[in-house]
Order: C-alpha cells, then sequence, then structure tokens
C-alpha cells in the first residue's frame, strides 16, 4: 500500500498502535478531543513511544461511539 506520494503506508487494524494525532485523524475529531476522551476515562493508552501517548485504533473508534452515545442531542 502506498500514499498518493509513492510513500509506502502502514496499513491499519484495529491492533495497530497510533499516536494521537492519527487517532485523531481516523475518528474525525481534534486532537485535544483524543485528551479529552482520556481525561474523561472514554479511551486508556494502550503503549507509548517515547512521551507520546499509542492508542490501538479499536480502542479509538470506541471512544468515539461512547462519546457521541453521551453527546446531547442538538
Amino acid at each position: 500500500m502506498t500514499t498518493d506520494h509513492g510513500s509506502p503506508r502502514m496499513a491499519l487494524t484495529a491492533d495497530t498502535l497510533i499516536n494521537s494525532d492519527l487517532a485523531a485523524a481516523e475518528a474525525g475529531v481534534v486532537p485535544a478531543t483524543i485528551r479529552k476522551w482520556v481525561q474523561l476515562g472514554h479511551l486508556v493508552p494502550s503503549g507509548r513511544r517515547g512521551r507520546a501517548l499509542l492508542y490501538r485504533l479499536e480502542d479509538v473508534f470506541a471512544a468515539e461511539r461512547a462519546a457521541r452515545r453521551k453527546s446531547p442531542a442538538r
């Protein structure tokens, strides 16, 4: 798999560990939302790379569903 620029791209699976920027992009939110989900207990980091927290993609999507269930209807 490659990106539009021809560079190799990692295939994401449910168990893939991703950083908060990529987690936010996959969930369609901003990185601050990922941090908020962690703060609220919707999302738990699954590892670290240096100082960066890493998340399982499956957990990111579960947190997104949990946040949507708890948000008031507009």
